[in-house]
């Protein structure tokens, strides 16, 4: 799979269980990994290409995301692991919190710390450098599931993520883009910008590329979920629903739900 790369740094996705993206960031020498769920395919890669990995960033709980932090520990020796303060993260040795800051030396990456609650209670992403590494809140297209917190949360993390300037690069941690565009088609069928979308997002696929990074322009003229103030999706969260709604956070909710039930 490609990788991007800005100046020195290079991003790329090592792809693990059935659509998990594990985001390794190198300076052609050291290493950092994003969301390790797999120990085996980082190892290999770090291995293939000749890195020492020099620390390890979690998202958040789930065993897809720290399910390989153990064993990346025993292969690489002891490296910082940083991850959420309100999440029991494995062999952590530094919590986060909003607002913190991620400086390493090796390589040379720096990145702000930013609260996303919703999809677990915890939850945190990482933006620096022009990226966003946000685990499972926003997704190409689409956003997590709702398993902890509340769709008031995590509407109020997307609109965290939404304000970022528009050139940020999103690397999600799944490849569901092109099931999410299909959902976003059914709410926002007159979307210009999202017809695009699929038949670029589809080429990339047909190519077996991921569809990552996407941005947070794309994502805010694409992503039904970011767009929960305009009048198309209004309507149509408020034609599912069967009743006028209060507000975006309540057309994010119906649309959030209506796509728990979407086939």
């Amino acid at each position: 799979m490609a990788a991007h790369r800005k100046g020195m740094i290079r991003v790329h996705p090592v792809p693990a269980f059935s659509d998990n993206y594990l985001w390794v960031l190198d300076d052609g020498r050291h290493a950092v990994v994003v969301d390790p769920g797999d120990a085996r395919p980082v190892l290999e890669y770090l291995a293939d290409n000749h890195l020492v990995l020099s620390a390890i960033l979690c998202t958040h709980h789930h065993g897809d995301h720290v399910g390989g932090v153990g064993a990346l520990l025993d292969a690489c020796g002891a490296i910082p692991v940083y991850g959420p303060a309100g999440e029991s993260i494995p062999h952590r040795t530094a919590s986060l919190r909003g607002g913190d800051a991620v400086i390493l030396g090796q390589p040379a990456l720096e990145w702000k710390v930013l609260d996303v609650p919703g999809h677990t209670a915890g939850h945190i992403a990482y933006v620096g450098n022009g990226r966003l590494f946000c685990g499972d809140t926003l997704f190409g297209c689409g956003c997590g599931r709702i398993f902890e917190g509340t769709a008031a949360q995590l509407w109020q993390s997307l609109e965290t993520l939404a304000d970022l300037p528009g050139d940020t690069q999103v690397f999600c941690a799944h490849e569901y883009t092109l099931s999410n565009i299909r959902f976003a088609q059914a709410v926002d069928p007159g979307n210009p910008a999202l017809q695009s979308r699929q038949a670029e997002d589809r080429q990339r696929r047909d190519r077996r590329q991921p569809t990552l990074p996407s941005t947070i322009a794309r994502e805010r003229s694409t992503n039904p979920f970011l767009r929960c103030r305009e009048p198309a999706l209004i309507r149509a969260a408020e034609a599912h629903a069967g009743h006028a709604l209060d507000g975006p956070a309540a057309v994010f909710a119906t649309l959030r739900q209506w796509k728990n039930e979407f086939k």
